[in-house]
Parts: C-alpha cells; structure tokens; sequence
C-alpha cells in the first residue's frame, strides 16, 4: 500500500515538474524539441541525479516508462491548455514549481530511507530529488537557478526532509508522514512566495 502512494505522489510530481518546463520553454519562445526536452529534464532530471548518486541504476525511468509517458501527456495537455491563455500569469511556474519541489523531496526521502541510507543522506537525496530538475531546467536556458537566488527554495525542500526524517523516526504511520512533510515543504515554499519571504543577502562590502 505504502508504494502505491509513493508512485502515486512520483506521477504528481513528474507531472507538476513537467508543466513548469513547458511554462519556462513557452515563455522563451521554444520549437516543439526544446520544449519536450525541458519538460522532461525538469521531471525525471532530480530523481535521475539521486538514483545516479545512490547507485539506484538503471535509473527509474528506464525500469517504468509510465514516467516519460506522464511527461509526454503534461506536454500536450499543458501546452493545449496555455495556448488557450492569452497571457501566462508568473504565478503559474512557481505554483506549479512549488508542488513539484514538495513531492519530489518526500518521494526522494522515502526511496533512500527505504534503501537503507543514514538520516543525513536520506535529507540530502530528498533536497536533490526536490531541486536537481529546477536547477537542470534553469541553466539549460539560462537563467539563474532558483536555489541560487535568495528565494527560498532549497531551504523549503530542507524542511520537508526534515519533517520526513523526523514524523519517521516518531512511528507516525508512514502515509501520515508523506502527507505532513509534503505539505510543509509545500506551505514554506508558498508562504514565502506570498509573503515575499526570502533568506538574507551575504556581502562583502
């Protein structure tokens, strides 16, 4: 039951991160290849580097097409559905980046916690799960990757790690867990994004 969520929340967030691809690839303007190819590094790059990292290989998916299908399908429907925008509002891409930074930090926990690793690498393969596709899609067309900014970001996919690694360790049930660590990475990254939340600014003036 447990991989049934697990898969089931990977599916949402492949999705998310996709769209967020075809919203960044649109607004600079892409051909049909630019925009397939930036979808699907924004989807499956995150989860490719932590799978590369962990020695997971084949990466997952190679092992389960049903991702590239994902990819493919939030392509269509997600380009069908701007065209029918007249303008793309800004909020969108980071909405919809905001999910899937929350999902794929939980989904990227949960795959090291289940492999064994300790709870410092089980943080850190959430963090690179959750920021390895954003950072891929943001220098593939040359922009600044959000984790470098001083949005905050990283800092919310550190949060929903640390939720995971902790609700885990208190023997909360393990749905219970996914759900509290995906919603607060989620509220954080959201909550900083409404308030104009960001981290401070290091100078050395």
């Amino acid at each position: 039951m447990l991989q049934d969520y697990l898969y089931i929340f990977d599916m949402l967030g492949t999705m998310s991160c996709a769209v967020s691809g075809v919203i960044v690839a649109t607004r600079l303007r892409m051909d049909p290849f630019g925009l397939l190819v930036i979808a699907t590094v924004t989807a499956v790059g995150g989860g490719t580097s932590r799978d590369i990292m962990m020695g997971a290989t084949p990466v997952f998916w190679i092992h389960d097409n049903n991702y590239i299908y994902v990819v493919f399908i939030s392509v269509l429907v997600s380009v069908l559905w701007l065209r029918r925008l007249h303008k793309v509002p800004p909020y969108l891409l980071l909405m919809w980046d905001a999910f899937g930074l929350a999902i794929f930090t939980v989904v990227g926990a949960q795959k090291a916690m289940l492999l064994g690793f300790s709870p410092l690498i089980v943080v850190a393969m959430g963090c690179v799960t959750g920021v390895a596709g954003g950072m891929i899609r943001d220098v593939l067309t040359g922009q600044i990757p959000f984790v470098l900014q001083k949005e905050i970001y990283a800092t919310a996919s550190l949060f929903g790690a640390l939720l995971y690694v902790g609700c885990s360790y208190m023997g909360l049930e393990p749905i219970v867990v996914m759900i509290i660590a995906i919603l607060g990475a989620l509220s954080l990254r959201l909550a900083a994004l409404y308030w104009h939340l960001s981290l401070p600014i290091l100078s050395a003036n």
